[in-house]
């Protein structure tokens, strides 16, 4: 979890390959309306996400899997764990600089202008979440190394 441009993509994918279970990248569970409606700058409100939540909830609960999602808010992803109640939480930490360099630099819908909204909506998770926090400009060998280990030996 954490916001656009702090590589759930990039780190979910290394790390279910690592773990040797599937990806799914959330942004592919969008509706159409949503990515349309990032895709022009406006920001997703909670009515927008609860069908993609509901969609990425259905892909936890089907068996192993590593799934980028944002789950920015604590209720996000109290709705996930609805789904997916032993679920396993990566939180990806950036900081606003390494987030806007990156959404600058790449093709995808969410325009880096959508960057400040999505930082606004952040409630880091807490440690009554159980979270493994670690920082995503760590370089991706080490974080999935690191994700491998925590998540293998809890």
């Amino acid at each position: 979890m954490g916001v656009s441009g702090s590589g759930k993509t990039t780190v979910g994918a290394a790390l279910a390959d690592a773990l040797g279970v599937p990806f799914a990248d959330g942004d592919a569970l969008h509706p159409e309306a949503n990515v349309d409606k990032m895709a022009a700058g406006i920001p997703l409100d909670d009515a927008d996400r609860a069908p993609w939540l509901d969609a990425i909830g259905a892909v936890l609960a089907a068996g192993p899997i590593v799934v980028a999602c944002s789950a920015l808010k604590r209720e996000y992803r109290e709705r996930l764990r609805g789904s997916a109640p032993d679920l396993e939480l990566v939180y990806l930490e950036v900081d606003r600089a390494t987030l806007r360099e990156r959404m600058t630099h790449r093709a995808h819908f969410m325009p880096p202008s959508l960057l400040d909204s999505q930082l606004a909506t952040l409630e880091p998770p807490t440690a009554d979440e159980h979270p493994i926090v670690v920082g995503g400009a760590t370089p991706l060998v080490d974080l999935v190394a690191t994700l491998t280990e925590r998540i293998s030996h809890g």
